[in-house]
């Protein structure tokens, strides 16, 4: 999928200069509240029109300003999951999901109700209403309903806002299931590290009504410099690795990167299976010589490629690893003290306590579960 966006538009005092291109299979649109995440969604559903501008979605126009296209939200086949659920509380959880698909002309559904009950793990409350349900179980019935609309895209305002802690890592798996076993292209609102980087494929940064940065979710996670302040802790880098093999005696898997060997607490996956880490910058120390009696059991050669600029007493450094870039924030007395340089060989210090199950998610083709 390759969503084109170029528009301008002003709502009230904010003004959407908005230009990106993404071939992600999620795309997350990542920002502040005020940011103008909602607003550039509202336009892709057709729900605004857009003062100027263009926005294409694999070739087909959904409107264009200069030629007049205007393509209403009921042409577009767009599927929407809100913050909240909005089910309707006089229907069962069958009659919530079918009711999609009678807007859906017969021949142009895709989405088969067994396979979509059974992926969103939903079987067993077909005959609830909405108020017996919990919140995590209310958005998963939202997805649902969308989905068998059979749209072409679906977009997502911040599903899990509304969510407890409990009830976001309930729902998660279910996330992930979708981005990696339908077809469908979807857009994901949303205001978390933690979120994006689980799931987003490609991230587009929005501040004040405009793109700070774009491209995929590898490259944009290590810019700590467009998180906002109460977020930037949980930024740094995210890394596919393979799963080598497990400790069963102390209760670790064995992960593979470029740069060498990586364990982290017991996963329930097979030898081979792809796993998303994320490697907070917050939890990368760094020795110029490898270090000996440590407890952390993570040490990973690297050369620093880049020293950000000083905020306060911290600095970011950018590390090569074999190929995988990491980050690590430290103190500026730790660069004096140790006479770092852009250049200099170094070791990555990481503690396996480090990954905790918001650090480690599911990557294509392979099955989280809890053990």
């Amino acid at each position: 999928m390759t969503l084109s966006v170029d528009i301008g538009h002003r709502l009230g005092a904010l003004k959407l200069e908005v230009r990106f291109e993404s071939a992600g299979h999620l795309t997350a649109l990542f920002g502040p509240s005020g940011s103008g995440k909602t607003s550039l969604v509202n336009l892709v559903a057709g729900l605004i029109r857009p003062d100027t501008g263009r926005i294409v979605i694999d070739g087909r126009t959904l409107v264009d300003t200069a030629s007049r296209t205007f393509l209403p939200a009921h042409g577009r086949r767009v599927g929407f999951v809100f913050q909240d659920a909005r089910l309707f509380p006089h229907l069962t959880v069958r009659s919530n999901l079918l009711y999609g698909r009678w807007f859906t002309p017969r021949a142009e559904r895709y989405a088969e109700f067994d396979r979509v009950v059974d992926m969103l793990g939903i079987g067993h409350i077909l005959a609830r209403r909405p108020a017996l349900l919990s919140g995590g179980e209310k958005q998963r019935v939202a997805i649902g309903r969308a989905l068998l609309a059979s749209p072409r895209l679906l977009l997502m305002d911040e599903p899990l806002a509304s969510l407890d802690d409990a009830r976001k890592a309930e729902i998660m798996p279910y996330l992930e299931r979708l981005r990696d076993e339908t077809k469908i292209p979807i857009v994901y609102v949303s205001h978390s590290v933690a979120e994006v980087a689980r799931l987003a494929t490609d991230i587009v940064v929005m501040a004040n009504g405009k793109v700070a940065a774009a491209g995929p979710t590898t490259d944009i996670m290590q810019r700590l410099d467009l998180l906002p302040p109460e977020e930037v802790g949980e930024g740094g880098a995210v890394l596919d690795m393979k799963v080598l093999g497990h400790d069963e005696a102390f209760g670790m898997t064995v992960l593979g990167t470029a740069a060498g060997q990586m364990r982290v607490p017991r996963l329930p996956l097979g030898d081979g299976a792809t796993v998303r880490v994320r490697v907070r910058a917050r939890d990368v120390m760094i020795a110029t010589e490898r270090p000996h009696g440590l407890s952390a059991l993570n040490v990973l050669p690297g050369r620093i490629v880049e020293i950000g600029a000083v905020d306060g007493a911290q600095v970011d450094l950018r590390l090569d690893c074999g190929g995988d870039m990491l980050v690590s924030r430290i103190t500026r007395q730790s660069l004096e003290t140790l006479g770092l340089t852009p250049g200099r060989d170094v070791f990555a210090v990481i503690k396996t306590v480090a990954f905790d199950r918001a650090n480690l998610s599911r990557g294509a083709g392979a099955v989280l579960t809890s053990d």
